[in-house]
């Protein structure tokens, strides 16, 4: 019988917009389940940084820990971004997923971006035949995992909405559960892929104050995340009253501050 936060995250998929933001450690994670958000995910930018390393620089080991303390830090349903898998062969990306799966998550996201500056997406067959990998690890776990499958040729400088469509419904027909493509930023352009992959559910990235959380729901967004922006937001906050400090030698950054200890008080 699948975890009650998996049957929960795929029913928020079902109907209407939810916004689902991105927490970086226990703290920032229990936190927001507090400020009430139905379901949350992980950032692997922002886990990163926490840990004093780049996006992309985690070890599948150091991921599948920090799923598994998030997992077990909240009772809301929680997202992995779980990257590329942690591994190009598909094979080895179902080995990977299946192991993610199994940490408490509700679901989690397979991209088809390489790292490879010079070819930076997978190649067609290879990135669908990876989705469909992810879908059969999770059906062969039993954990009933919702899938959602990421195209991120707008994050590699491949901005081609043909492209990025022609994928999406692909790895829809490959057995993903919601599809996603992050740093889309025109409301055309969200409205013409919800249109494609539907009835399929969408996710969209708001890293930018260019639509509000009605506005996509108009336009058929079923869910909203943020990406490590939550994250850079609080690290903006820390570095300006640590540079002010250290160029200035003032304090006046440590003014209005919130009182995290009542933010984390039991009850």
């Amino acid at each position: 019988m699948p975890d009650p936060r998996v049957i929960e995250f795929h029913r928020l998929h079902e109907a209407g917009t939810f916004v689902m933001p991105n927490p970086w450690d226990l703290g920032s994670a229990r936190i927001l389940e507090r400020l009430g958000f139905p379901a949350l995910a992980t950032t692997s930018a922002g886990f990163a940084w926490s840990i004093g390393k780049q996006d992309s620089r985690v070890a599948l080991d150091e991921a599948l820990g920090h799923l598994r303390a998030l997992a077990a830090a909240v009772a809301v349903p929680l997202n992995a971004d779980f990257q590329g898998g942690f591994a190009d062969d598909p094979e080895i990306v179902a080995a990977h997923v299946e192991a993610a799966a199994s940490t408490g998550v509700a679901g989690l996201s397979i991209e088809d971006s390489t790292g490879d500056a010079e070819h930076p997406l997978f190649e067609h067959a290879l990135a669908v035949e990876r989705v469909a990998a992810a879908r059969a690890a999770i059906d062969r776990g039993g954990t009933g995992a919702l899938l959602t499958a990421r195209s991120e040729g707008y994050v590699v400088g491949h901005p081609d909405l043909d492209d990025t469509i022609r994928r999406l419904v692909a790895y829809a027909g490959a057995g993903a559960d919601c599809l996603y493509a992050p740093r889309i930023s025109s409301r055309d352009e969200v409205a013409a892929i919800v249109a494609a992959v539907a009835p399929k559910p969408v996710n969209l990235l708001v890293n930018a104050p260019f639509v509000t959380v009605e506005e996509a729901a108009a336009l058929g967004v079923r869910r909203i995340s943020v990406g490590g922006t939550l994250a850079r937001a609080a690290w903006g906050g820390w570095l300006g009253a640590a540079r002010e400090i250290a160029e200035r030698g003032t304090f006046t950054a440590f003014q209005g501050l919130p009182d995290v200890e009542s933010l984390l008080a039991d009850g």
